[in-house]
């Protein structure tokens, strides 16, 4: 036991990301205000952390930005800040099949990585939400579906707050007020543990690209 502490604190001091434990799959997104560090579990949450993980191993979320910054007026400095493909249907995948909290049991606490989704509840494609501060409101409950959380956090805690914390305003509905004035760009996804699985699907977003 002693043992293993050292490595894990050498690997600490040398800057090196903490392996994934059994049944983890860790991602991380280099972002223009710092790295993210998540890690994703493929074990109580396949469907979610399989999708997520295609448009890693695609690139489908290279180029894309932390778009909207939802704070707490209750609770100053938390909230959540989301990312992902938004509407643009060139880099999405077919929607998914939601994995409620009641069944995986990964409940929206600090830290937590979740899917976005639309008023269906198998409407999650490529937009996720970090936590910043529990949010047991994303969790499901009768009458409530909720959302799908599939992992935590585990390097980066201060870029998701920085991204919190930038000037928003904009927006409607529910989302009025939380559109970051200057969206935080996502550079590349990378996968840290496992083959990378891309889907062979066509990236449609890279053609027009190269077209234009």
């Amino acid at each position: 036991m002693g043992r293993l502490w050292a490595v894990a604190g050498a690997a600490l001091l040398l800057g090196a990301a903490p392996a994934a434990g059994p049944g983890l799959v860790r991602v991380r997104l280099d972002t223009s205000l710092g790295a993210i560090t998540l890690a994703l579990d493929a074990r109580r949450a396949p469907v979610t952390t399989a999708n997520f993980l295609a448009y890693v191993d695609d690139g489908r979320f290279d180029g894309t930005v932390f778009y909207r910054a939802a704070r707490s007026k209750a609770r100053p400095g938390a909230g959540f800040v989301q990312a992902g493909v938004r509407t643009d249907l060139r880099r999405a995948l077919p929607p998914i099949a939601l994995e409620p909290t009641s069944g995986t049991g990964i409940r929206h606490l600090d830290a937590t990585v979740s899917m976005a989704r639309g008023p269906f509840e198998a409407s999650a494609t490529g937009n996720f939400v970090l936590t910043v501060g529990p949010s047991p409101q994303m969790d499901a409950r009768p009458g409530y579906a909720g959302y799908a959380a599939f992992g935590r956090v585990t390097g980066g805690m201060d870029t998701v707050r920085r991204i919190l914390a930038q000037p928003s305003g904009g927006g409607t509905g529910v989302m009025r007020g939380q559109m970051i004035l200057r969206p935080v760009r996502i550079a590349r996804a990378v996968r840290l543990d496992g083959v990378p699985r891309p889907t062979g699907r066509p990236k449609v977003w890279l053609i027009l690209r190269g077209a234009g």
